[in-house]
């Protein structure tokens, strides 16, 4: 799976618009969306704001995480801890690339949002790579990756099964009677 792949995962999360139409509820195979009035908030999928605010026909209300206070909070938490804390949502990272993108006049404070948010991600990841660094160290079989999310998993996958897989070999060649010692590096 590919970051573009996640972030299409990410789109389908709902985020509260406020439309500046009228709309009757709208039947789609996903559920069903609206009815949509000018000035009441309705619940939709990233995917549809972002399209109705492109054609000007919706403000987006960040989610309730995405708050310069709320976030700063979680920075200090996740720096704090030694282990992965629970992020406030599983599309985190991608949501806020997403809205800041294309809706960062809906964000109030979005630099600082963003600023947040990388600062989060940096943590994480170097977290994962000091966790990844002591399990290949320690020649562990499994792990735990609690509290991570999909695109943290993405970015570090190819190097941990290339690195298991390649464990895997020298484990097996120092058995008595392997016939793969030609096939290590």
């Amino acid at each position: 799976m590919d970051p573009s792949e996640v972030e299409f995962l990410a789109e389908k999360e709902v985020v509260k618009i406020i439309p500046n139409f009228s709309l009757d509820k709208i039947y789609l195979i996903g559920g069903d969306l609206g009815p949509f009035n000018p000035g009441l908030p309705v619940d939709v999928p990233v995917w549809l704001a972002l399209n109705l605010k492109q054609r000007q026909k919706c403000r987006i209300v960040p989610p309730e995480w995405m708050d310069v206070e709320k976030l700063e909070e979680i920075r200090e938490l996740e720096r704090k801890e030694d282990t992965f804390t629970p992020v406030p949502s599983p599309y985190y990272m991608e949501l806020t690339k997403l809205l800041l993108n294309h809706a960062s006049d809906n964000i109030p404070k979005a630099d600082e949002i963003r600023t947040l948010v990388k600062d989060i991600w940096d943590t994480r990841i170097a977290k994962l790579r000091l966790s990844a660094d002591s399990f290949i160290s320690q020649q562990e079989a499994h792990a735990k990756l609690d509290n991570l999310t999909l695109m943290e998993i993405n970015t570090t996958r190819s190097f941990l099964l290339d690195t298991l897989n390649c464990m895997y070999k020298l484990r097996s060649n120092l058995q008595p009677g392997s016939k793969y010692i030609s096939d290590v590096v």
